[in-house]
């Protein structure tokens, strides 16, 4: 047996153990509830009631005003390090099968989302040590900077064409329901696989909806040279807020964001871990 060999059954056996799978899967519930979050936010956008930041580290934020909000917030840095641990583990080892292209894509998209967890945990730690935690200021602040030169405004405005791309593949992923794939289907009777179906669907369709804005939102801040609009999902949803029937249509994409967070407790119960 080869060391490679040797490293991949000790990764997979690390991979297996019960303890990883609880975190994962209380990551979920974490993971939700930020997402239900960020919908209230949204809401409170869509028809002015909020001035906040209306992303993840507005509803990191948020929680951590709440009773019991700075232990919670502690709760949601430990699921997301448990989630970005189990998804470094699909990025390194891979899910069982064939190891074709798109299991090589999996993986891939396994390592994006073990940063995106990271940075979530990230969030959470900068607003329990109560410095500035908000996403919009940090994407704000390094747009500026690199919008100096031209080369800094080509690459800005590249991150926001792949965040377009990131968008549209989420549209795509939840009106496909390609997202069952990864859930055990089969545990389910068939009123909760309909529940899900329409969650899983909402809530990917509005993700994808609001990070597509994004995107147009950071490749219209390269080219006019505005930072301001290079904020994230917070500058998406406060625009379309201020578009004609904005509100309503923030309203219903906040609906879908919430739907997603809904679906992220179906995912901790039924998620292939």
């Amino acid at each position: 047996m080869t060391a490679s060999s040797q490293a991949r059954n000790t990764a997979s056996r690390a991979a297996d153990s019960k303890p990883l799978e609880y975190l994962a899967r209380g990551g979920f519930i974490a993971y939700g509830v930020i997402h239900l979050l960020i919908a209230w936010l949204a809401l409170q956008i869509a028809f002015g009631t909020s001035s906040g930041e209306g992303d993840q580290s507005g509803a990191l934020t948020e929680l951590a005003a709440k009773p019991l909000g700075k232990t919670m917030v502690v709760i949601a840095i430990i699921g997301m390090i448990g989630l970005a641990i189990w998804q470094a583990f699909e990025a390194a080892i891979g899910e069982s099968g064939e190891q074709d292209r798109a299991a090589l894509a999996e993986r891939f998209i396994s390592g994006c989302r073990t940063i995106m967890y990271l940075y979530f945990a990230f969030i959470g730690i900068k607003v329990l040590s109560g410095s500035n935690a908000s996403s919009g200021d940090s994407s704000q602040k390094s747009a500026s900077t690199l919008m100096d030169n031209s080369a800094g405004r080509f690459f800005i405005g590249l991150v926001g064409v792949v965040v377009v791309g990131v968008g549209v593949g989420l549209a795509i992923y939840g009106i496909k329901k390609k997202f069952e794939k990864h859930l055990n289907m089969q545990q389910m009777d068939a009123k909760v696989r309909k529940t899900v179906e329409r969650l899983g669907m909402a809530g990917y369709t509005a993700k994808g909806i609001a990070y597509t804005i994004s995107g147009v939102l950071v490749v219209i801040a390269a080219v006019k040279y505005d930072p301001e609009k290079a904020r994230g999902l917070d500058a998406a949803l406060k625009t379309l807020a201020t578009a004609p029937y904005g509100p309503w249509l923030l309203g219903l994409i906040a609906l879908g964001i919430a739907a997603f967070g809904i679906y992220c407790f179906f995912q901790s119960r039924y998620r292939k871990v």
